[in-house]
């Protein structure tokens, strides 16, 4: 997995409608954060516990939703084993929210790619001196 810290700060960079974010695994524990520790863990067992119960009452697979009040906004993603929760302002672009919360647990979700040690340059082949014709004498 990527680092969770790396994809909420791209998350954040990209999208200045998100306020606070936790990303978190389905049994609630916190991968990464915006926020303090102690508010990141309430943050992400109530949004798990809200997911839960939605997903209680879907009739097919939850993958998303958002939970809006007059004052902003709570969406919540899961793919996978990994869930984000972030929040917003009043009256976000919901689509554009869902897909910046997609690519940042696609980020979080992406094995680390190992760096190839480089290899060690061939030593330089000395250069072959130019060689002249003899000459025969005659002119």
């Amino acid at each position: 997995m990527t680092d969770g810290k790396t994809a909420l700060a791209e998350l954040t960079e990209i999208s200045a409608q998100i306020e606070a974010a936790v990303l978190f695994g389905a049994d609630g524990a916190v991968v990464a954060s915006t926020l303090p520790d102690a508010r990141a863990k309430q943050v992400a067992a109530s949004a798990n516990a809200l997911f839960e119960e939605a997903s209680r009452a879907a009739t097919g697979e939850l993958t998303h939703m958002e939970a809006a009040t007059g004052d902003g906004s709570l969406f919540i993603v899961r793919e996978g084993d990994l869930l984000v929760a972030a929040s917003t302002g009043a009256e976000p672009t919901a689509g554009l929210v869902f897909y910046d919360l997609k690519a940042c647990l696609r980020k979080a979700a992406e094995k680390p790619k190992t760096r190839a040690k480089p290899k060690p340059k061939a030593a330089a082949k000395p250069k072959a001196k130019p060689t002249r014709p003899k000459s025969s004498g005659k002119s």
